[in-house]
């Protein structure tokens, strides 16, 4: 009963990362309609920058939170500018970049951090909640949900109260129809994928101090974004984030009572399993043609 209750605690805070980095490929997908591929990639720089920063060069946590996203956001936006912006009448070529992205992203985590061992960041905020004696929660995992959830309800204020957010929802619906409202969808995109990166930036800052820190970390990340997304609808944010709390509940569950090579290939089963029943997933509409 212990190990159950310490399961669900682990797997609710685990969904905190599943779901910021799943709510930025969404919101450049229903935006854009490209499927980044370099997503993953992005949460790993924000990984590196807080190993470099704050592990190497003893700079505050708080402010290597702060620089990863912003050098996050600049990458996302510089690929939006001259990748797929140029590509954008074609869905293929983007991707093909996205891929490209990944690449020069891994190569250039290798040239920063070595290609050794993956790398460690000691937890900035050290110490352990013990509740009704058996139930343990390190304060860094109590920050980083504090974090993550603050971050989504920041989004989702912006996407339901603000102008721009209004109307990157309606890019999103129907670019065209957005344009002849007077909508710029070049803004609208460069907004996106901003906010689509830092949420990805975020996410690995935060990620930094409790996982391992690799080139190639971003592989399981992307394959994790692409299972909420699918299974929580395409172009559903709030689908991605009902999706990241049952998937990140089911990974926690599997993994401790089997282990992590079987909850990552169960899930992608189950992936393919909502993809022939449910094509739409959870929280998805069919688009009329």
């Amino acid at each position: 009963m212990e190990l159950f209750l310490q399961s669900i605690v682990n797997g609710t805070i685990q969904s905190g990362f599943f779901a910021l980095a799943a709510v930025g490929l969404v919101l450049i997908f229903g935006v854009m309609g490209v499927v980044n591929f370099a997503h993953g990639e992005l949460v790993m720089v924000g990984a590196y920058t807080v190993w470099f920063l704050h592990a190497q060069h003893n700079t505050p946590f708080l402010i290597t939170i702060v620089i990863a996203i912003s050098l996050v956001t600049v990458i996302g936006m510089l690929m939006e500018k001259f990748l797929f912006r140029p590509m954008r009448d074609d869905p293929l070529g983007g991707l093909i970049c996205s891929i490209g992205v990944l690449f020069i992203l891994q190569v250039a985590a290798t040239l920063v951090g070595g290609d050794g061992p993956s790398k460690q960041v000691p937890p900035p905020f050290e110490g352990t909640m013990v509740l009704f004696d058996f139930l343990r929660i390190p304060y860094q995992r109590l920050f980083s949900i504090a974090v993550s959830i603050a971050a989504l309800g920041l989004l989702w204020h912006f996407l339901t109260h603000t102008k721009l957010g209004w109307a990157l929802r309606a890019v999103s619906q129907d670019r065209e129809a957005a344009s002849l409202q007077g909508i710029n969808s070049n803004r609208i995109s460069m907004i996106a994928i901003a906010v689509g990166a830092a949420m990805a930036g975020l996410a690995g800052a935060l990620m930094a101090p409790l996982t391992n820190i690799n080139p190639h970390m971003g592989h399981n990340v992307i394959i994790t974004a692409f299972i909420v997304t699918i299974v929580g609808g395409v172009g559903s944010l709030s689908g991605a984030v009902i999706a990241s709390v049952l998937y990140a509940l089911y990974h926690t569950f599997v993994t401790t009572y089997f282990n992590g090579t079987v909850a990552t290939i169960s899930g992608l089963l189950i992936m393919v399993l909502v993809l022939i029943i449910r094509p739409t997933g959870i929280m998805g509409h069919r688009v009329s043609e």
